[in-house]
């Protein structure tokens, strides 16, 4: 009886102190399938070190991009598999497990400004969604989401100076039915390549075009790759989702998951200035490296989304997008349900 209480006491010991250390002294992995220049690595970057720095060592954080770790297509798997503690994918890549997410990609969507869109994911529209996520990967969602910016069009051989130019391209698109809804609608030809194939997939000619932002262009030097023509028609704006494995953030104590959330809110908004700022400063890029940049006005724009707004109903079906978030994407752009 004594033995056994011995070494049942020890035992405890051993996993409190196993506790301990786990909480002292964590690896916080963080993976990211965008290039180390690209605006979203390099802003993760300065939250790592400043968590790293903050805990003052506790939290070990490790940096993995250009798909080191996984893929943003992998990793929401990853995270709930403990591949990965932290990932901030795009909300296109994460439709897969919460189809409303399409929302970015409604007709009434279409062309909207930064500013129009927060008010859906710094809203009641965003709270529902996080919380979907949280369950159904077992995360935490850290705050606002970040910003990577507008996807426009971009082209290889084909001048752009319209919507009607994409007419039969086959047009890279990064993932989400929204995206090859959004294609069809110009009667083009929809693909999907992850991002880190992009550079090669353009240059051996398996698409014509591609949706992706200035930023992301410049940061894979695409104009290297065969790209000549990119007409800013705004087709969606395109925002990163920060995550916590849950596993991982349970085990942290309260300070520490309270340093997580705390250093993000407080981190955000710098972020997403900068993260326009790149946007704008990488158009000029282009540019400069012989990109013919086209850039309809707001009135071209708003155009093109009337003539969308028709098919919303069937859109929404499709992508299974629920009647409440449509409801609210309605009236936050003061649309008819």
């Amino acid at each position: 009886m004594k033995i056994h209480s011995l070494v049942m006491g020890t035992v405890g010991a051993v996993a409190l102190l196993a506790g301990s250390a786990l909480a002292e002294g964590v690896k916080m992995r963080a993976s990211l399938d965008t290039t180390a220049v690209h605006i979203r690595t390099k802003s993760v970057g300065v939250y790592l070190d400043a968590i790293k720095s903050r805990s003052k060592g506790a939290i070990e954080t490790e940096l993995y991009h250009s798909g080191q770790l996984f893929r943003d297509a992998n990793v929401g798997k990853a995270l709930r598999q403990g591949g990965a503690e932290m990932a901030v994918p795009g909300t296109w890549v994460l439709s897969g497990f919460e189809p409303s997410l399409e929302y970015t990609t409604l007709p009434a969507s279409y062309g909207r400004s930064r500013q129009d869109m927060y008010k859906l994911s710094d809203g009641e529209v965003g709270k529902e969604l996080n919380a979907s996520l949280e369950k159904k990967l077992n995360v935490k969602v850290l705050g606002k989401w970040f910003d990577l910016g507008h996807s426009h069009t971009f082209a290889t051989s084909k001048a752009l100076n319209g919507p009607e130019d994409l007419k039969g391209l086959k047009i890279r698109t990064s993932g989400g039915g929204g995206q090859m809804l959004r294609v069809k609608f110009f009667d083009g030809l929809p693909n999907f390549t992850a991002w880190p194939d992009v550079p090669l997939a353009l240059s051996q000619g398996n698409f014509d075009a591609l949706l992706t932002t200035c930023e992301s262009a410049v940061s894979a030097k695409l104009w290297d790759s065969g790209v000549k023509y990119v007409l800013l028609d705004h087709q969606f704006f395109a925002q990163y989702i920060p995550m916590i494995a849950r596993g991982f953030y349970d085990k942290l104590k309260p300070e520490q998951q309270k340093l997580l959330v705390d250093t993000w809110a407080e981190m955000i908004d710098k972020f997403r200035e900068e993260a326009h700022a790149a946007q704008m400063k990488a158009k000029d890029t282009l540019a400069q490296n012989g990109v013919k940049v086209v850039e309809p006005g707001k009135a071209d724009i708003d155009t093109v989304r009337k003539r969308m707004l028709p098919t919303q109903d069937a859109v929404a079906k499709e992508l299974k997008v629920d009647a409440s978030i449509v409801a609210k994407t309605n009236q936050t752009f003061g649309l008819m349900n």
